[in-house]
């Protein structure tokens, strides 16, 4: 198990030094990591939050844990993406505008 988490840390390290992934996107896929490497050395964590939740089997409250983790991960990231992509959309939507206002401006010159 922990090397698993290891290779996963490495895998992170090495996208983000390759700058496949910036580091303030890769934050929560680290902290997710930290919290699989803290049950991983003290499975007694997971034992009592099983136990708190009401689950019988403490590899069942793991997955549901890491299912939850992975949805706030996929909600943040969809945060992201609407964000950039309203960026893009007003960009995109600048851009056609001074493109227009360059032609009326080459059209002015070439009537004189």
């Amino acid at each position: 198990m922990l090397l698993a988490i290891l290779v996963y840390f490495a895998i992170l390290i090495l996208l983000v030094r390759k700058n496949s992934m910036r580091l303030k996107y890769s934050l929560l896929w680290f902290f997710a990591g930290l919290v699989m490497l803290i049950l991983a050395i003290f499975p007694g964590i997971l034992y009592g939050f099983s136990k708190l939740v009401g689950i019988s089997m403490p590899v069942n409250a793991l997955y549901a844990f890491m299912f939850f983790c992975v949805i706030i991960i996929l909600v943040a990231l969809t945060s992201i993406v609407s964000s950039q992509n309203e960026k893009l959309k007003k960009l995109t939507q600048n851009q056609a505008l001074l493109e227009e206002r360059i032609r009326e401006l080459e059209k002015r010159c070439g009537e004189k």
